[in-house]
């Protein structure tokens, strides 16, 4: 039985994910910070045959602490990880510069410290499945954003929408360095952008523009089962490269700043200073 970890797993795509593979045979672990989610996610579980394999653990991944306890709880209880899908993310666009309780800024630390975290620290439990891999759903394709070297907390001149690209930019520069450092693993890394799809991502904005990015969503955006599929094939069947990204369906040509291994492997560095003075 294959076991598949997702993060962000009791919302949108994490969600679309577990129920697929859950309806696969596969023995889920869903990630969410909501006890609520959680239970609500269980209980749909129970409807799909054999549902017991669907496990909620609920943490909060603004906390490097906390995505080391999820880290050592998955290693404790699972012998192997097949597939470990990141989706965990909360948009905060708006609003003054929040920090974590460790003094991470809040985009930074959810979207990218916590894949860092998870990626590097589950490593050698993807190594023992035979076909292991990484999904980084996050932005590859999209040319907005760069890495603030001189001020990576973006403690001078903040801004929701700079520090959200900051922390996609990041999880591309994840993937090459992952796969530049660990030049021998079976591990595939896959980035993908799934495109527009239709979640819950909108409940977190201000209005109007709460109203105008749902009223766009209901025009434009795929629903998170059509999203899920391509995701799931991709999952199934890896591309043979260590590192690839994919926007949807097409593969990305690995060029340009976005996917610079010197710049992936001098984050990787400043990153494990950074977690390892915590």
């Amino acid at each position: 039985m294959q076991t598949v970890v997702i993060t962000g797993g009791t919302d949108g795509l994490g969600k679309g994910l577990a129920l697929h593979y859950l309806r696969k045979g596969a023995r889920v672990l869903a990630v969410g910070s909501t006890h609520s989610k959680g239970e609500a996610l269980l209980a749909q579980a129970a409807t799909v045959p054999a549902g017991d394999r669907a496990v909620f653990l609920q943490a909060d991944l603004t906390s490097v602490a906390a995505a080391r306890d999820l880290v050592a709880t998955i290693k404790s209880t699972c012998s192997s990880v097949d597939k470990l899908v990141l989706c965990a993310q909360r948009y905060r666009l708006f609003g003054s510069r929040t920090l974590t309780r460790e003094g991470f800024e809040h985009n930074f630390a959810l979207a990218y410290l916590s894949r860092y975290v998870l990626s590097h620290g589950l490593r050698t439990s993807l190594e023992s499945a035979p076909q292991p891999v990484i999904m980084n759903v996050a932005t590859p394709g999209v040319p907005l954003g760069r890495i603030h070297w001189d001020d990576l907390q973006l403690a001078r001149r903040y801004s929701g929408f700079k520090a959200t690209l900051q922390s996609f930019r990041a999880n591309d520069l994840l993937g090459v360095a992952f796969a530049a450092l660990h030049a021998d693993t079976p591990i595939r890394y896959v980035g993908y952008n799934p495109g527009v799809v239709s979640t819950g991502m909108p409940n977190h904005l201000p209005q109007p523009l709460r109203a105008l990015t749902k009223a766009s969503f209901t025009l434009l955006a795929a629903s998170v089962t059509k999203a899920v599929r391509p995701m799931a094939c991709l999952l199934d069947e890896p591309p043979g490269e260590r590192f690839t990204a994919f926007r949807a369906t097409r593969q990305l040509p690995l060029k340009g700043s976005a996917f610079d291994q010197s710049d992936a492997l001098r984050l990787h560095h400043l990153t494990h200073t950074l977690i390892n003075a915590v």
